[in-house]
């Protein structure tokens, strides 16, 4: 996963490792009475797939010279090759070193229209659904969705605006429900308004004005009940803009326009979610409330809540409400004093604060809205702006405009009686820094209802997701009774804009499709395998490209784990690697070195320089490192120490598996290093037997990309992008990948393509579109006919322009390999961040779910839930191990492949049997996975410390904006760390 360098050659691209030693030429038992695998003879791809080149091509066969690796091997296949195209005569073949943009034959560089994409969003409409799917067992399963019949009403969007203006939502509402109640019967015609609590109101008919304004007085309630309230007043003039258009919204509905009318679609949102933003805690698009169950402890001063989740969706059965379960985690509101005892696990009344335990209370506590306890009823509340460096008792703040001096203590107790029992501790400070306020922190209680947006360590993570977990009969239950406790049949704001809700769950027509035969080593006693409900094991089979392990050490980072515990757990997983297909060493090149692991750097060139030194300058080839179970930063430290300093490739494993050794946990590991090491340890035996529709006629390459972005409240760090592509083809198992930072927050991946000027070359071309076709090229010795781009992490309203730009960036950096080079590109979103739910019709018929209780693997849905005109699909590709499982989303936004629906939703089902850490199914198609595995990974060398407590650690320094590009970039991966899947 290289790192891009602004200035950097695009010479300077991947070598990928290709090895298979062993060739696979013999054909596997034939298919009888359905218990053997597909038969391996060569068919006519031809007859089932009219996109494939003339057949006077197919039959010809070149040269694969070229593409030995550095180590000398032949990259070998079956001696008879029906997958390999060969080039025309007159086809250009681009050159792995190009370095200028291509130029069209008139001179200057193709642009992106010139390559027959349109720029303008207005001109671009995403792929037509070109059919339903008929592959697999069909069932029917039902989907957290209920319909919602469309009322016959005029919409109409009035214009607020409220003087002196609000930033509060929650006082909004407060005015306008205070506007509602004194002028419904009045002025406002009788009508019940929805109002969105910023600048828009909705209304089912027109009011008798155009515009309006109303005077408001609001009393403010938290000054509390001793003495007169105070009382604000507002402007609120109210103005006519537009009415929506219903008709559009029905045309849409059923097919026959295909731009949403977004404008209706959310007035409606907002009419079904106005009682429940009165009732309930909104946050997004969900709404909390203790009282809907229980809160539960999470532990260091935070409790969860429970809520759900509520969206009008456009469906193929008309309008639809999508309702599901949600929970969160609030700040438990408790006295201060006691949440700070929590957050420290100590006693804070009798010692004194640390500077540490200063700095976490300031981070726990920066933002949050508390309210003082030490005035009677009037409970003031104010926001947290941080913690005084001084104790209590040394605090001392001007009384008056002579700069008289007082004391925080004497003032509390002249003032309001009140004495300050922990003047040993630090007060909160509130409001401004100019004008900052002192409060004793045994004066003030958290205000319920703050929703923790920070995040959550270890401990808490476990306990959430103890809370949300629930198996699919649980879920489906609480779906239910919360649909039944709103009461849309009842809900006023329904009524008034005609709306009507189903209470029962859509029942859905679905199709299981078959797991794919996947190729093992022949040398193994099962040479293929046919997965059982989403899974299969190592038992019997050997990787089909095991690779070699000579030079190994392990440093024990544990304290726990003594020498010999440590060596005893090295050998039974070199004995594992060796079972499984690998040739690895049983001993390391030195003994096993115990460290601290606040030595960690120190301690890993000790390592490697050790090792040089024994094995005559011969560098390792694995680390394996044993790490504390809660290690904090020492994991990240060690891969960015590894990777961008020694380039070292290394395997961690926690204490707890030291100790508790289990085969499968070995032999997971030891699927995890051979791909570390370049190899493969399995392959479609179809991909093999080049049977794969839009995948085997021609070489063929697949994307994933994804960005990934920091957390909340970090407001520094940059983003990270990952792209991905296979380098196997026909295999499409084996991939390569670059990271880069980029601007906060940037959704779109900026370094695709780019151009800079050079002083000698001129304009050079570079980015990681491009590297990584020319990696293609090197490792199988054929450039890419055809593009399948997957994209994770896109939501719906960044589709159009994620398209748009990333589209015309895979153009360009085509067009810049040589000229008339474009492949045809079909991009996919994936989507995991939504909220529907697949459930089985019947939970007695075992036939029809898996252990869990949840659908099966392979489950897809392309109808009645889905877009109306679209090309969408939702796939559970994965067996469900606890709580309720969560199909994959996927859209096709652009497709010049022109896949069937069976076409892509088979492939992306198969291609989730090949990920590489597992002997399981995943959820998400893998290039989208390990695209996201690589952001992950490429945060902790900014950040080696976010794992484990959430803190920017050196990311203050790393991530300033600097230069042209704005961003500091990441440090280089070493050249042999490049090569691998080393984030695996």
């Amino acid at each position: 996963m290289p790192v891009r360098q602004m200035k950097e050659s695009s010479e300077q691209h991947l070598v990928i490792k290709t090895h298979l030693q062993n060739t696979v030429q013999k054909a596997p038992k034939s298919t009888q009475n359905g218990k053997g695998p597909p038969n391996l003879e060569h068919q006519n791809i031809k007859s089932r797939n009219p996109s494939s080149p003339p057949s006077k091509n197919r039959g010809r066969r070149r040269s694969r010279g070229g593409r030995k690796s550095d180590q000398g091997e032949v990259f070998m296949r079956p001696s008879s090759r029906p997958c390999t195209v060969a080039r025309k005569p007159d086809e250009p073949e681009f050159n792995a070193g190009a370095l200028v943009a291509s130029t069209n034959p008139n001179g200057g560089i193709i642009s992106g229209m010139q390559m027959g994409f349109r720029n303008s969003s207005k001109s671009l409409s995403f792929a037509p659904r070109p059919g339903f799917g008929q592959v697999g067992t069909k069932c029917i399963v039902k989907a957290n969705h209920f319909f919602a019949e469309l009322p016959d009403k005029d919409l109409n969007q009035y214009d607020v605006t409220i003087t002196p203006e609000v930033a509060s939502r929650t006082v909004n509402r407060a005015i306008m429900a205070e506007l509602v109640r004194l002028y419904r019967e009045s002025d406002l015609g009788k009508r019940l308004p929805a109002y969105d609590g910023r600048k828009s109101l909705y209304t089912a008919g027109e009011l008798p004005f155009v515009w309006k304004e109303f005077t408001i007085k609001l009393v403010d309630e938290e000054d509390g009940v001793s003495g007169p309230k105070r009382e604000r007043e507002y402007k609120v003039l109210i103005k006519f803009v537009a009415r929506a258009n219903l008709h559009h919204l029905g045309q849409f509905l059923a097919g026959k326009r295909a731009d949403a009318p977004q404008e209706a679609l959310q007035i409606l949102d907002i009419v079904l979610r106005e009682l429940s933003s009165k009732r309930y805690c909104p946050i997004g698009r969900s709404f909390f409330s203790p009282d809907i169950r229980s809160p539960q402890r999470l532990g260091d001063g935070l409790e969860s809540w429970c809520g759900f989740y509520q969206s009008i969706r456009p469906t193929q059965m008309g309008l639809s409400l999508n309702i599901d379960m949600a929970s969160a985690a609030f700040i438990e509101p408790l006295p201060v004093l006691e949440f700070v005892a929590q957050l420290l696990g100590k006693d804070v009344l009798s010692r004194p604060l640390s500077d540490s335990d200063r700095v976490k209370i300031k981070k726990a506590l920066r933002g949050v809205k508390v309210e003082v306890t030490h005035r009677g009823n009037v409970r003031r509340k104010y926001r947290v702006s941080g913690l005084t460096s001084q104790p209590t008792r040394e605090l001392v703040f001007p009384v008056d405009d002579n700069s008289t001096m007082k004391s925080v203590v004497e003032y509390f107790q002249e003032m309001y009686g009140f004495t300050i029992q922990h003047a040993h501790l630090p007060c909160l400070q509130v409001g401004n820094q100019k004008k900052a306020n002192y409060l004793p922190m045994e004066a003030c209680k958290i205000v319920g209802g703050q929703r923790y947006t920070k995040r959550l360590n270890e401990k808490q993570i476990t306990a959430l997701l103890k809370v949300t977990c629930q198996r699919p009969r649980d879920r489906e239950n609480d779906i239910l009774q919360t649909v039944q406790h709103n009461a849309y049949d009842n809900d006023p704001y329904a009524k008034e804009f005609g709306i009507k809700i189903s209470e029962k769950l859509a029942s859905v027509e679905a199709r299981i499709l078959p797991p794919p035969w996947l190729k093992y080593h022949d040398t193994g006693k099962e040479k293929d395998c046919l997965p059982q409900v989403g899974q299969w094991n190592m038992m019997n089979k050997k990787m089909i490209n095991g690779m070699t392990v000579n030079r190994w050490a392990c440093i024990n980072f544990s304290r726990s784990v003594q020498e010999s515990v440590a060596r005893g757990f090295c050998s039974e997983l070199a004995q594992m690697c060796q079972v499984s297909g690998m040739e690895f060493n049983p001993e390391p090149v030195i003994p096993v070195y115990n460290a601290r692991p606040e030595q960690v750097e120190k301690a890993l060139k000790h390592v490697y320089h050790a090792s040089m030194n024994k094995t005559k300058g011969k560098e390792l080839e694995l680390l394996l490192a044993i790490l504390p179970d809660n290690n904090g930063s020492l994991y990240g430290d060690l891969k960015r120490i590894c990777e961008t300093d020694l380039g070292l490739i290394s395997q961690c494993c926690l204490t707890k598996h030291v100790f508790k050794i289990s085969k499968q946990y070995l032999a997971n590991v030891s699927l995890k290093i051979n791909v570390k090491m370049g190899g493969r340890n399995t392959v479609l035996l179809d991909a093999i037997s080049c049977r794969i529709p839009l995948v085997s006629d021609i070489p063929t390459i697949i994307f994933g990309a994804d960005v990934t972005h920091p957390e909340n409240g970090e407001d520094s760090s940059p983003s990270i992008a990952a792209v991905v592509a296979s380098q196997d083809w026909p295999e499409v198992t084996k991939y390569a990948g670059l990271v880069c930072a980029q601007a906060h927050r940037q959704e779109l991946i900026q370094d695709l393509y780019k151009t800079w000027q050079d002083p000698i070359r001129g304009t050079v071309s570079g980015g990681m579109i491009r590297d990584l076709l020319i990696s293609f090229r090197k490792a199988t010795g054929q450039k890419p006919l055809r593009i399948i781009f997957y994209r994770d992490g896109v939501s719906e309203g960044q589709f159009y322009q994620v398209l748009l730009y990333e589209l015309d960036a895979i153009r360009k950096a085509c067009a810049s390999l040589e000229p008339n080079y474009q492949p045809p590109v079909t991009f996919i979103v994936v989507q995991k961040r939504h909220h529907t739910r697949l459930f089985a019709n019947n939970y007695r018929d075992r036939s029809s779910t898996d252990k869990s209780g949840n659908i099966l693997p392979g489950t897809v849905v392309d109808s009645k839930i889905c877009h109306p005109t679209e090309f969408d699909f939702y796939l559970c590709s994965h067996a469900g191990i606890q709580g309720t499982s969560r199909p994959a989303h996927y859209h096709v936004l652009w497709d010049e492949n022109n896949f069937t629906a069976d076409g892509i939703q088979s492939l992306t089902n198969n291609l989730c049997y090949t990920y590489a850490r597992c002997t399981r199914s995943v959820s998400v198609v893998p290039p989208a996975y390990y695209a996201h595995l690589a952001a992950f990974r490429a945060r902790f060398y900014m950040e080696p410390e976010m794992q484990e407590n959430g803190s920017a650690g050196r990311s203050a320094k790393s991530t300033r904006v600097i230069g042209e590009s704005g961003v500091r970039p990441l440090p280089a991966l070493k050249e042999n760390v490049k090569r691998v899947m080393f984030y695996c």
